[in-house]
């Protein structure tokens, strides 16, 4: 195999496939990317088991081969090589050589005759998924997926197309995330799957500015296509749980607020919870009062002028989730909704696409 290629071209592929390599040091090839040049292309795949990536460059190929080589190290030296010609040869056995302008590296390879097929996979349902849409639905609900492994279907999201609607599910079991959106061209027949967190949160960042995402569903995987590029992912199988359920049905206590506002005062406030100290939310006629208080440190309070309605109540949460939901709106008002001092809050946005519910911290 020998070809020349652009070396932003290759980098940009090279940036997407790392995505997919394996730290596991019991299977070496698994740390490697292959690379098959054929006709005027050069493919780059990379799997962990789990997920499967493949992305497609166009390349000067003088002779066509694959050859399995070392993803990270091959990822440094063309991100440290100036924009110019980049040429890989693999002509030698177990060797590859990468020259640009007065630099040269050899780098031992793998047989590619031991990398792992990249599944071909069939999907059954499939949808087109606008980028800008994708990236706002995962930027509300990723702060909730949880990371705990015992529960495998939490470290999923839940994905429903449907009547229209795009919407994403999100739950670590202290806090709730949902946001649904409109979607142009949606499917007749609904659509519903559990993506792995991990494989959610990356495939905007790997779209980047492109226009749109093409998801499809088989049986046991899920395949996003996008550009050049070939993602695939293992589905978390398992009944996610009936979120709904969770939502308080009515509220005693409901504020609007300037979320902004509210966003800057629980930073501030936040920075006297130290050592899992929470934050209490005390709600009184038009105003919201924030404090947070911790043993030898210090003690913070802010109040803010807000639109209340109900009973006054006093409420305590984990700062960090506290911060994560109100963070996560991208709405200029938001409106917060209580029953009791041990019954979750619930943040939303005023036109009910977002919605944030956390667990409460009990008062001491």
């Amino acid at each position: 195999m020998k070809i020349s290629i652009a070396r932003s071209e290759l980098l940009d592929a090279l940036t997407v496939v790392t995505k997919g390599l394996s730290s596991r040091t019991t299977l070496p090839i698994l740390s490697g990317i292959l690379m098959t040049a054929s006709g005027d292309e050069v493919v780059l795949q990379s799997t962990d088991l789990e997920i499967s990536i493949k992305a497609t460059a166009k390349a000067n190929v003088s002779s066509e081969g694959a050859a399995v080589i070392p993803g990270r190290l091959i990822s440094d030296i063309i991100r440290s090589l100036p924009e110019a010609a980049v040429t890989l040869d693999a002509s030698e056995r177990d060797t590859m050589k990468v020259t640009c302008g007065q630099s040269s590296f050899d780098m031992k390879t793998l047989s590619p005759d031991d990398f792992p097929k990249f599944p071909e996979v069939k999907a059954s349902e499939s949808v087109t998924i606008p980028t800008e849409t994708l990236v706002a639905l995962v930027r509300q609900v990723s702060k909730a997926v949880s990371r705990d492994e015992t529960r495998p279907v939490l470290t999923g999201v839940l994905l429903v197309v449907d009547a229209g609607l795009i919407r994403m599910v999100a739950t670590d079991s202290y806090r709730l995330a949902i946001k649904e959106m409109p979607l142009e061209n949606a499917p007749a027949d609904r659509i519903e799957v559990v993506v792995p967190g991990r494989a959610i949160e990356e495939i905007p960042k790997m779209a980047g500015s492109l226009e749109s995402v093409t998801m499809g569903v088989a049986e046991n995987q899920v395949i996003f296509e996008f550009g050049t590029t070939v993602y695939v992912s293992r589905r978390i199988e398992g009944t996610y749980p009936n979120y709904r359920q969770l939502i308080p049905k009515e509220a005693e206590t409901t504020v609007s607020a300037n979320r902004e506002d509210l966003l800057e005062a629980v930073k501030r406030v936040s920075l006297m919870a130290q050592h899992n100290a929470p934050v209490r939310l005390a709600i009184t006629e038009s105003t919201l009062t924030l404090s947070a208080r911790t043993q030898d440190v210090g003690e913070a309070k802010e109040d803010l002028m807000v639109k209340t309605e109900g009973t006054d109540v006093e409420i305590a949460f984990n700062h960090a989730f506290l911060l994560d939901g109100v963070a996560a709106s991208g709405d200029e008002e938001l409106r917060f909704e209580a029953t009791s001092p041990l019954k979750p809050g619930v943040f939303r946005s005023l036109d009910g696409s977002y919605t944030y519910l956390v667990m409460p911290v009990r008062l001491s």
